[in-house]
């Protein structure tokens, strides 16, 4: 149970705490803000992986692994994109995303 409460509080920590607006604006590519930003802005892709290997390296460190950070990462940048995309709801975006914490707590457990 512990560390499903610090999987899950990382999460919360990294999705609203540290994620600035530029990060969350500038992960979707539809939205692209580049365009009002000017083109040293950078662009959708590096705000998403950036965003997504924060949220594994939240992992890693609670996890002791790597290799759950790696996951963590590669399903953290599939939702959130899918959410950009417009084909997840916020709803569906935060079950999926507590859903991988939930399976990393039960796999070490």
């Amino acid at each position: 149970m512990e560390i499903l409460f610090l999987l899950v509080a990382a999460h919360a920590l990294c999705d609203f705490a540290l994620q600035p607006e530029a990060m969350g604006l500038g992960k979707s590519r539809r939205r692209n803000p580049g365009e009002s930003r000017g083109p040293g802005f950078p662009p959708w892709y590096a705000w998403l992986s950036a965003h997504a290997t924060i949220h594994g390296g939240a992992v890693a460190v609670v996890t002791g692994t790597w290799v759950f950070g790696v996951v963590e990462t590669v399903l953290h940048a599939t939702i959130d994109h899918l959410k950009c995309e417009d084909r997840l709801s916020f709803d569906q975006d935060q079950l999926l995303h507590l859903a991988c914490k939930g399976a990393y707590a039960w796999i070490l457990w």
